[in-house]
């Protein structure tokens, strides 16, 4: 048996815990009528009319700082792509860089938390640039879909992938 705070790291693992944003009402939404949670199930009612719905963010991050070698630029994204499975696309110079991802989150409160974590905590890991986080953008789905209708969004930066300016 473990005894520790309540929601403390196991002893000895020297890093934060994970934290995750839960499904939406509507995730599984295709599954046969017959398989239950039972976890829901046993879940007051109020306890899941608090829970709101998770929507789909599109997120916008533009990073800037002095100038550092292509080759290290990409190398930095490619690493940041393999470690955040969820990246679109992004585009670099020597001098700056833009990353584009959809992010799923509660509402744009936490779209935006976790988008500025991103480069932060990728940083070591991936290797990238000492750049500070210079813009953001966060739009849900559909405001993002009206947009790149009526031609005024930003079309997409580029395929899938990490690509020169």
């Amino acid at each position: 048996m473990r005894r520790a705070r309540p929601g403390a790291p196991p002893r000895g693992t020297g890093s934060r815990a994970l934290t995750s944003v839960g499904a939406g009402s509507d995730f599984g939404a295709g599954l046969p009528t017959d398989t239950t949670d039972r976890a829901t199930e046993q879940e007051p009612m109020a306890a899941r009319e608090e829970r709101t719905q998770s929507k789909l963010w599109h997120i916008t991050l533009s990073v800037s700082g002095s100038e550092i070698p292509l080759k290290e630029v990409r190398r930095g994204l490619e690493q940041l792509a393999h470690d955040h499975p969820f990246l679109l696309t992004s585009r670099y110079a020597n001098d700056h860089a833009e990353i584009r991802y959809w992010e799923e989150a509660r509402d744009l409160h936490d779209a935006a938390a976790v988008a500025l974590r991103l480069w932060g905590e990728h940083r070591s890991s991936a290797k990238l640039p000492p750049w500070e986080i210079v813009g953001l953008e966060v739009i849900d789905r559909e405001t993002y879909h009206l947009r790149i209708a009526e031609g005024y969004g930003p079309p997409p930066a580029a395929p899938v992938g990490v690509h020169p300016y």
